[in-house]
């Protein structure tokens, strides 16, 4: 059961299915505007997406088309990332320059710390409090390369490789998702989950009822599921990232020739592009935390853990292996000639 009641349940359910069907809905419009309109407002083209879209492209995050945006996961696409833009119009982050990109990730360390406290706890209630704060914690973490971005005057989701406020976000979030796990091995440590049950034969003149055991699992098997599931979190952020910047290099860089440049927009439209990106949308690491925090607010945590235990390798390594037959085909395609000689 999701809530106190099967009621609550059932409209959280309704909630849950309708937020999929939206964001079906979103990366269908997400690929019509790749398809149907120029990447960036052009003077000189007939029609501009942000002269059709009924929603301001204020908050409308299909108006700036990126890599970085095009693998994101769909929540901080489509519902966090909307969300800072609007609070921060409201509350002027961005203007309020005491309020620095990186004091807003130190302060979600704090939140995440905060969140891993409620999740170890024994009471439902507060686990489920402790998943919303860390939602908050990625909202934050949306909220500071929002503010970072505004200041430097770059349009649309784009990671500032090499630069401080990179690694500083990058080691915040590290340390938010180790609070978090500790937190999941403290609660399961004081919970260990039932591994089953064995009923025991009786005689014929026995007049005792038959006596079920349950067993409790290990702590070592404990601590063998949320160690896999975290080495999968490292392998899909390591991945992830690197593949944003090479997808960067390949499709954003500006000192290129125009046949490169119609290239580059070229393989943007693709179909395969488009599906390579979507794969890391649902299996990037902030995907996969989000379904680590819905597991703990269904209290279904530890079957998650079973679960993705091996498919969870499986499904990266896939995605990685097709991820790398992608970039090898646009690195043919954008900087090598017909007689196989690279331009670069």
């Amino acid at each position: 059961m999701i809530g106190p009641s099967s009621q609550i349940s059932k409209l959280l359910l309704t909630l849950l299915v309708l937020l999929i069907y939206f964001f079906l809905y979103m990366d269908f419009n997400l690929y019509m505007r790749i398809q149907n309109y120029p990447f960036e407002s052009d003077d000189n083209s007939s029609v501009n997406y942000k002269d059709v879209t009924w929603v301001s492209c204020t908050i409308n995050p299909l108006c700036e088309v990126t890599v970085k945006a095009v693998l994101l996961d769909h929540t901080n696409f489509y519902l966090f990332a909307p969300l800072v833009q609007i609070m921060d119009d409201i509350l002027k982050i961005s203007d309020t320059r005491w309020i620095t990109p990186n004091s807003i990730s130190f302060f979600h360390i704090f939140v995440a710390f905060l969140s891993a406290k409620c999740i170890s706890s024994n009471s439902l209630a507060y686990r489920r409090v402790g998943v919303i704060l860390f939602e908050f914690r990625t909202w934050l973490d949306d909220l500071d390369g929002h503010v970072a971005r505004v200041r430097k005057h770059i349009k649309g989701e784009r990671s500032e490789i090499g630069t401080s406020g990179y690694y500083i976000d990058g080691i915040c979030d590290a340390i938010g998702c180790t609070a978090l796990i500790i937190g999941i091995f403290i609660f399961l440590k004081n919970n260990p989950p039932r591994r089953g049950y064995i009923q025991l034969p009786t005689t014929v003149d026995s007049k005792e009822p038959n006596i079920v055991y349950s067993f409790k699992v290990t702590i070592k098997k404990v601590v063998r599921k949320v160690c896999c599931f975290s080495l999968q979190l490292i392998i899909s952020s390591t991945a992830w990232n690197r593949y944003i910047a090479i997808y960067q290099d390949l499709l954003e860089r500006s000192d290129l020739s125009l046949k490169e440049t119609v290239r580059q927009h070229d393989v943007f439209k693709t179909s395969f592009f488009f599906l390579v990106a979507w794969l890391w949308r649902v299996v990037n690491v902030h995907s996969l935390t989000h379904l680590l925090l819905l597991s703990i607010f269904c209290d279904k945590l530890w079957e998650f853990l079973k679960n993705i235990q091996y498919l969870g390798y499986g499904i990266l390594l896939t995605v990685i292996c097709v991820t790398e037959i992608n970039v090898i085909d646009v690195k043919h395609f954008i900087f090598h000639k017909l007689n196989g000689t690279s331009t670069i």
